[in-house]
Parts: C-alpha cells; sequence; structure tokens
C-alpha cells in the first residue's frame, strides 16, 4: 500500500513521518521550503506520550511536486482549508481512478469541494483531534491527545489506512457518518482563535477563566446554530457537546481536575492558528468561527460572539503583527464591547 500526503505541512509531515516510520510506504508533497529542510536535516517527531524518531532525510520521500501522488492508493489531503479549491483542480490530472482520497483538514466544506472535482471518486471525510506544532523547520511535536476519525466505506476499502496508521501509533476510528464528528471537531477547535489571540500556550490560555467564558459563549452560539439546523455534533470526550460550555466556565480548580480526564495537553502546545499568525500567514478562522457566522446567518441564529473573533483574528493578519491580548481585555473586547 501507497499513500500520498498532500499539502505536508505540519500536520501532513506528521502523519506522513509516522507512517514512514512505522514502515508503510509514503510520499509527502510539501512547500519547496519544508522539502529542502528535511532533505537536509531528516524529520524529528516527537509525542506528548514520549514517542520520539528521528528519520534520516534518505528515510524521508518528500517532493514539491504532486505528479508523485500518481502511483498511491490513499492520499491524505492535508492543506489549510483556503487552499482546497487550488488542489481539487490539480488532483483529477494526477491520481488513480481507484485512488481514495481523505480530507483530514479543518473545517465541514473540504470534502465537497474536493467531491465536486473528483467525481466517481472516493473521498471521505477524516478527522484529526490533536495539535501539532512545528518547534523547527524539521521538528513537529504532537501537544495534545486524541483518535484519529475517518468515515468508512461498506465496501471496506479504508481498512488498510485504519490498519496502518493504528501500526504507526495513531489511534483512527472509522465511522459510517462523519458529519456530527466533523461539526463537533469545529466546535472544539472554536478555541484556536482564542488561543491565537492570547498569545499563550494552550495550557495557559485555557489556566484563565475568562479567556475559557469566551470559548464558552463561542459554543453556545455554535450549539443554538447546529440545534436550528438539525445537526447533532459528536465529540471524541467523556461529555456531551452540549456541556462543554459548563466545563469551561467551571472555577479554576474544578476546571483543572476535569480537565486532565479529558484531554492531555504538553506545557508548550499551541493552536495552528497562532503558528499562522506567527508566520504572518493566512488563517484559517473563516473556516472555524466563520463557518458558525456564516451558518447562523442562513439560520437567522445570532452569533455575535463568533463574528468578533473572526473580525479580531483578521485584524491580527492585517496588520502582520501576532496579537498578545490579556484575558480580561480579551474578554472585555468581545463579551462586552
Amino acid at each position: 500500500m501507497n499513500v500520498g500526503i498532500l499539502g505536508a505541512g505540519s500536520i501532513g509531515a506528521y502523519l506522513g513521518g509516522r507512517l514512514t516510520a512505522s514502515g508503510v510506504t509514503t510520499v509527502l508533497v510539501a512547500r519547496q521550503g519544508l522539502v529542502d529542510a528535511v532533505s537536509t536535516h531528516g524529520l524529528h517527531l516527537t509525542a506528548l506520550d514520549g514517542y520520539d524518531v528521528k528519520l534520516r532525510p534518505d528515510q524521508v520521500h518528500i517532493v514539491a511536486n504532486p505528479l508523485v501522488l500518481a502511483s498511491c492508493d490513499f492520499i491524505l489531503v492535508t492543506v489549510k482549508g483556503h487552499d482546497t479549491v487550488h488542489v481539487a483542480r490539480q488532483l483529477p490530472t494526477v491520481i488513480r481512478h481507484d485512488a481514495i482520497v481523505v480530507s483530514f483538514q479543518n473545517g465541514v466544506g473540504n470534502v465537497e469541494i474536493l467531491h465536486r472535482a473528483l467525481g466517481e471518486h472516493a473521498v471521505l471525510p477524516g478527522m484529526v483531534p490533536f495539535n501539532v506544532l512545528r518547534r523547527s523547520e524539521a521538528h513537529l511535536h504532537q501537544g495534545t491527545s486524541g483518535v484519529l476519525a475517518i468515515q468508512s466505506l461498506p465496501d471496506g476499502r479504508h481498512v488498510p489506512l485504519v490498519e496502518a496508521l493504528e501500526k504507526a501509533g495513531l489511534p483512527t476510528q472509522s465511522w459510517p457518518d462523519m458529519r456530527g464528528v466533523q461539526w463537533g471537531k469545529l466546535l472544539v477547535n472554536l478555541n484556536n482563535s482564542i488561543n491565537a489571540l492570547s498569545g499563550l500556550p494552550l495550557q495557559q490560555q485555557l489556566a484563565q477563566r475568562p479567556y475559557r467564558k469566551i470559548m464558552a459563549a463561542c459554543v453556545r452560539e455554535g450549539l443554538r446554530v447546529l440545534k436550528r439546523a438539525g445537526i447533532k455534533p459528536q465529540i471524541d470526550a467523556p461529555l456531551p457537546p452540549s456541556l462543554v460550555p459548563a466545563l469551561m466556565e467551571l472555577p479554576n480548580g474544578l476546571f483543572n481536575m476535569m480537565a486532565k480526564k479529558i484531554v492531555a495537553i504538553d506545557p508548550n502546545a499551541r493552536s495552528s492558528m497562532w503558528e499562522d499568525l506567527q508566520r504572518g500567514r493566512k488563517t484559517e478562522v473563516d473556516l472555524l468561527n466563520g463557518e458558525i457566522v456564516r451558518l447562523g446567518a442562513q439560520l437567522d441564529v445570532p452569533t455575535p460572539v463568533n463574528q468578533r473573533i473572526v473580525d479580531l483574528v483578521k485584524e491580527a493578519e492585517n496588520r502582520g503583527a501576532p496579537p498578545s491580548l490579556a484575558a480580561d481585555e480579551l474578554q472585555r473586547r468581545v463579551l462586552h464591547p
């Protein structure tokens, strides 16, 4: 089995590196900067559970040209959501007719874009629940815990990929319907923008109740929108999504006790949106908080908190300077403007 990673940034290169390290034939398609870094230094993969593997340059097949995907049985798409339209135009001319495409991307609209471009190809939604931070150009660190999710196919053609990911030490669950899982992940990811605006590591940000109250308000809006839309979100945690706002608003001591039972977070973990702002890149805020705003507008459900978060992130993008808003200040600007 051959696996291709299209858009090997932090998440894609981490998944591809883990598959490579476990013996799966894998090719990574990445930007030239990462290709050069890995070709010089190899790929260093670490995780909060103690996983620590260094791959030599000659062990990693990484290129910038997507034509190498022609030999792949599975193509994992891990580009940023705003690049999906671009890669969707490329794929039909590159991949085999029987290749299976899996979208391991943030947001809920990427699979539809890929499916429109690929026609009869199998295009499956997937979900990566954990955070990966690029500590250096060739060092990727998994900073939070979680189980990968992928939609199953009735004929079982997804199973070899699930088995390969499991062999690579990446627990993976298959679902007959991923819609609720995707929206559940989106609700959790509403904190990505809050973390980016705080300028703090996730653990430090979540330790402060005012930041968590903003997250609670964002999720409450999302839950109201999804209820109106008839969508039931699901999350990989021992509590239903409806209780996430109440958890976020708990006093610090109770929150810390409960949170430790739900998710493990490395002290240095940060959101991918924080990394985007640090590197001066366009963020995915439109695919996260912006998705709640868009659906709310369609269904006539007000979403002022998520709209203010979108506005603040875009303001930071336009300034080109990563923000560092204290908890009380961000709470005032978002909840009490």
